[in-house]
C-alpha cells in the first residue's frame, strides 16, 4: 500500500498527495515507510517566507505563486497557521487569503498546524516539503506563522529565506533587531505604497549594511497589486542553490537540523510517557508556591540522566 501511494504521488495524483501529507503529519512507522519509498528528493527550491504578523506574507506568497504559474511552473505552498486551541488543527487563515489559486492544479496549498512549536514552523514541515518535492512541485513556498524574531528556524528548512516587513505592522522594529535579519537572503518592504515605507527601507539599509557577510538585497513590493513581485521572484530564483554556488551547504545543514529535531521530539515523547501524574503534581506544587519551577525542572532532568 505504501509503495502504491508513493507511485501515485509521483504520478501527480492529488488525492495521493493529500493522503501522503496527512500521513507524514501523523508521524509514526507508516510515515517513515512512505518517506523511504519516495527516495531521494528531486531538489525543489525551498523558499522560506517569514516576518512579523501583519506584514502581508500570505498575500505576497499568493502573488509569487501567480508569477511562477505564469511561467508554467508548479508551485507548492506550505502555510503554517497557529493551532486551534480547541482541535489542535490549523486555523486555515493563510488558505483563505490564497483563494485565487483554488482550482488550479498547478498550485497545491497545505495549511499545517504549528501545534505549539516554537520558531513559526510545524513539526512535520521537513517531511511535508519532501512529499511536495516528490510530487513535482518546484518551487516550494514555506510560510511561517508570524511570531516575530523567533522564526529564525525557517533558515534550517529553506534554501532561500525571505524576510517580509511592512510599515506600521507593529513589530517592524523587532525586525530591525538581529534575529530575523541575520537569516535573510532577501529582505522585502511590503505595502511599499503606505506612509512610513520609505523610512522603514532607509532604516533597514543602515541596519543591513552592518550585517556580517554583507547586506542582502532589499526590495519593495505592493503584493495586493503585484508591484515588485516579479522582481522578487527573479531574486529568489537567482539564489537557487547549486553544487558549487550560493547556498550549496544548506542541504547538509538542513539534514543535520532535521535529524537533531527528530531525535529531540522522539526523546521528549519517550521521557514524558508515563509521567503525566508526576508532571501534574509538580505543576500544582509550583502553582501553590511550595516548589520552585527551576527545581522541579531540575528534578525531571535528573531522571533523564
Amino acid at each position: 500500500m505504501t509503495a502504491a501511494l508513493a507511485e501515485a504521488l509521483r504520478a501527480g495524483d492529488r488525492r495521493a498527495l493529500a493522503q501522503a501529507l496527512t500521513r507524514v503529519e501523523a508521524g509514526g512507522a507508516e510515515a517513515l515507510a512512505l518517506l523511504e519509498a519516495l527516495g531521494p528528493p528531486r531538489g525543489a527550491h525551498r523558499v522560506g517566507v517569514t516576518g512579523p504578523p501583519g506584514a502581508g506574507k500570505s498575500t505576497l506568497v499568493s502573488a509569487l505563486a501567480a508569477v511562477w504559474r505564469g511561467a508554467g511552473r508548479r508551485v507548492g505552498v506550505l502555510a503554517v497557521d497557529p493551532s486551534s486551541p480547541f482541535t489542535g488543527g490549523a486555523l486555515l487563515g493563510d488558505r483563505i487569503r490564497m483563494q485565487a489559486h483554488l482550482g488550479d492544479a498547478g498550485v497545491f496549498i497545505r495549511s499545517m498546524a504549528s501545534r505549539g512549536a516554537l520558531g513559526g514552523l510545524a513539526p512535520a514541515i521537513y517531511d511535508a516539503a519532501d512529499v511536495l518535492d516528490a510530487a513535482g512541485f518546484d518551487p516550494l513556498l514555506i510560510e511561517t506563522v508570524g511570531v516575530g524574531q523567533g522564526e529564525v528556524e525557517v533558515c534550517a528548512v529553506a534554501d532561500t529565506t525571505v524576510v517580509v516587513l511592512a510599515p506600521g505592522a507593529g513589530d517592524a522594529v523587532q525586525g530591525l533587531k538581529a534575529g530575523l535579519l541575520e537569516v535573510a537572503d532577501l529582505v522585502v518592504v511590503n505595502q511599499a505604497d503606505r506612509a512610513g515605507a520609505e523610512a522603514l527601507a532607509q532604516a533597514l539599509d543602515g541596519t543591513l549594511d552592518l550585517r556580517p557577510g554583507g547586506a542582502p538585497p532589499l526590495l519593495r513590493t505592493v503584493a495586493t497589486e503585484g508591484r515588485g513581485v516579479a522582481e522578487l521572484a527573479a531574486g529568489i530564483d537567482a539564489r537557487r542553490p547549486g553544487p558549487n554556488g550560493a547556498g550549496a551547504e544548506r542541504p547538509l545543514r538542513r539534514a543535520r537540523e532535521r535529524i537533531r529535531a527528530a531525535v529531540d521530539r522522539a526523546r521528549a515523547g519517550r521521557f514524558w510517557a508515563g509521567r503525566a501524574e508526576a508532571l501534574e503534581a509538580a505543576a500544582r506544587a509550583v502553582a501553590d508556591g511550595r516548589l520552585c519551577a527551576a527545581r522541579a525542572a531540575a528534578a525531571f532532568c535528573e531522571e533523564d540522566r
